[in-house]
């Protein structure tokens, strides 16, 4: 059995209700294997010699009351292999907790903190600190579960790693009702398997992620008759368009904006309703279609 030599970061976020957890390794399309999560009951990592039911049955205990020290030492306790084991869990209330076997290969180890548990192995001195701190310290900044995770792995990176390198990552966030649609708690479920620099790689999906399927802010609304002349010279050179520009927001104009939002997958942020639009909606149609 080949180790999974990583590290990773799960957390609680409780403004949001999310609970994530984000990985990286020199292992292939690693986010498959460590990263479990699901809305109300909490989230679990599960690495080095990884025994994969730590994720469905760690869920399944944290959802019925148990903390996260309690499920891993159920867990663990009942694992012939837990010596070679490494698991971080935060339970449905935000408690954090990690376990690292005595078996599992240096440098490894945990650190617990307020919401959340970071832990490594095969790493370089550091990591793991640096992982902690960071996230400690972007959670009080802007962004979101996601991107304080995200900022805390390229932390970790930058303080060394896994020692034999970096192949893939993945960031898993969930919430209740906060999946595409509204019926799941798969909020977002990001994974880079293979790339040579694989957490830039993820942020940057991250951020197409926010641009896709990020709230709307109200401030940024525009008018839609103040931005029908630039939208139909847009949706000209899209092919959406053949009409005049008119500067009038009229139903052909709707038409083919509510077609080529729909074609560039932003209707999230536009449902093709309404007299207002969003910023960034715009934004995104001037960059792809204007003039070069």
């Amino acid at each position: 059995m080949r180790p999974i030599a990583t590290f990773s970061i799960v957390a609680y976020d409780p403004g949001r209700q999310e609970w994530g957890v984000a990985v990286q390794s020199k292992f292939l399309a690693v986010g498959s294997v460590v990263s479990w999560a699901q809305g109300g009951s909490g989230a679990v990592a599960t690495q080095s010699y990884a025994n994969l039911r730590y994720g469905p049955d760690g869920l399944y205990l944290m959802g019925q009351g148990y903390s996260a020290e309690a499920t891993i030492a159920m867990l663990t306790g009942a694992d012939a292999g837990r010596r070679t084991r490494q698991v971080g869990m935060v339970d449905q209330n935000g408690q954090a907790a990690a376990f690292t076997g005595e078996g599992c290969h240096g440098w490894a180890g945990h650190i617990v903190g307020d919401g959340y548990a970071c832990q490594g192995n095969i790493l370089i001195p550091g990591t793991v600190d640096a992982t902690a701190a960071t996230f400690e310290e972007s959670r009080n900044g802007s962004g979101e579960l996601a991107d304080w995770l995200v900022t805390a792995l390229a932390a970790g990176q930058e303080a060394g790693g896994d020692s034999r390198g970096r192949q893939s990552a993945a960031v898993l966030v969930v919430r209740a009702g906060g999946g595409y649609g509204g019926n799941n708690d798969r909020y977002l479920d990001l994974r880079v398997d293979d790339d040579p620099r694989p957490i830039a790689k993820l942020g940057d999906i991250l951020r197409l992620h926010h641009l896709f399927f990020g709230e709307v802010n109200r401030d940024d609304l525009l008018p839609l008759d103040g931005v029908a002349s630039v939208l139909q010279e847009l949706m000209q050179r899209s092919g959406h368009y053949d009409g005049h520009v008119s500067g009038s927001f009229d139903e052909e104009t709707r038409k083919a904006l509510r077609a080529l939002v729909g074609q560039e997958n932003l209707e999230e942020r536009w449902d093709g309703s309404g007299n207002m639009i969003d910023r960034i909606v715009v934004e995104f149609l001037h960059d792809r279609y204007g003039a070069p």
